[in-house]
């Protein structure tokens, strides 16, 4: 790096990068005529040297960083409504806060809007970093990203995030613990209303589901897929009370879910927890506002907010992260599950 009497000039960043000035003009003012790798050299060469194209630039060398992104690719609606992000990002910026940093959050309507997205924001020096989020199987975002040399940090299982340094929770050790818990209750007929089947977390619970419920010899039992509304909760819950070989527990993905759940089975006349236990996920305080109170998966999400957040500057600042489970959601029963009667 420069020391502070030299005046660092786009002559040394392409020379550093071992390109032609027009080069590094190009790359930064994201034009066509250099490949992404060549794009990517020129950012580190530049940031290594503290370099940024005019006065009003951000210093690349700062130890402090003002901004990070999140992308989220969900309605805005159900963001608005889901407890999950609103802990999560409320974790996040308490991490922020300390540091006097800001989040630049944005709604995007795919995955691949949101490459486009984190390709812009990085281009443009608007992000230090970046936190990724809800990882499906085969993401498109992985290869793109990392050829950009976007510092980012994923949340979900290595098996999903492409080589970014990851952080997740250990969904599969919890789905076992929760099927484990309801067959002990006696159970044999239990359900999952899960997420979309290609959203990776969902796909790892799902396989967790499966494989416990074969273990204890338990008929599988209908995974009914949804978006993770409310709506579409009630919609599953309702698909599985008609049935005629009805389910005596649920898990649901997520607590709002849940809810919807627990009001359907109010509105079928079925009682809960004598004729259906439900179960949820993450343990907002909607599941202890219910009336049964709802039993849970709980784990700290705005503590994972916070950790997400550590281990991204940790790689802004160019330090090797191990990517690591950082908790596994643990049972909290309550009211809504009971060994099912008769």
């Amino acid at each position: 790096m420069s020391t502070p009497t030299e005046r660092v000039t786009i002559k040394d960043v392409a020379a550093a990068a071992g390109v032609s000035k027009g080069a590094v003009s190009l790359a930064f003012n994201d034009k066509p005529g250099v490949s992404e790798a060549t794009r990517a050299r020129i950012f580190a060469a530049a940031r290594q040297l503290g370099w940024a194209p005019n006065s009003s630039a951000r210093s690349l060398s700062r130890q402090s960083v003002d901004t990070i992104g999140l992308a989220i690719c969900r309605p805005a609606r159900l963001l608005g409504l889901e407890p999950f992000y609103m802990e999560f990002i409320s974790g996040i910026e308490s991490v922020l806060a300390e540091r006097n940093c800001s989040l630049l959050l944005r709604l995007v309507g795919s995955l691949e809007e949101e490459t486009r997205l984190q390709q812009s924001w990085w281009r443009e020096r608007q992000i230090a970093g970046s936190i990724l989020v809800d990882f499906h199987q085969e993401d498109p975002r992985t290869g793109p990203l990392r050829e950009l040399g976007l510092p980012a940090v994923a949340v979900g299982h290595p098996t999903l995030t492409g080589g970014f340094p990851s952080v997740w929770t250990d969904d599969a050790v919890a789905v076992a613990e929760a099927v484990r818990y309801l067959a002990a209750l006696g159970h044999r007929r239990i359900a999952r209303v899960g997420g979309p089947a290609g959203l990776g977390h969902s796909a790892i619970r799902a396989k967790a589901f499966e494989e416990t419920m074969a273990a204890l010899g338990l008929d599988g039992r209908p995974h009914v897929e949804t978006g993770f509304s409310g709506e579409e909760g009630a919609r599953a819950t309702r698909s599985l009370l008609l049935s005629a070989d009805r389910p005596t527990a649920i898990v649901y993905d997520n607590d709002l879910m849940a809810v919807a759940g627990l009001g359907v089975a109010a509105e079928m006349g079925v009682s809960v927890p004598d004729e259906l236990s439900l179960l949820a996920w993450d343990d907002s305080q909607l599941c202890r506002l219910t009336h049964p109170t709802l039993s849970a998966m709980s784990h700290d999400v705005h503590g994972f907010g916070a950790q997400v957040t550590r281990v991204l500057f940790d790689v802004i600042a160019g330090q090797d992260v191990v990517s690591r489970p950082v908790a596994t959601p643990s049972l909290v029963p309550r009211a809504s599950t009971a060994p099912p009667r008769g």
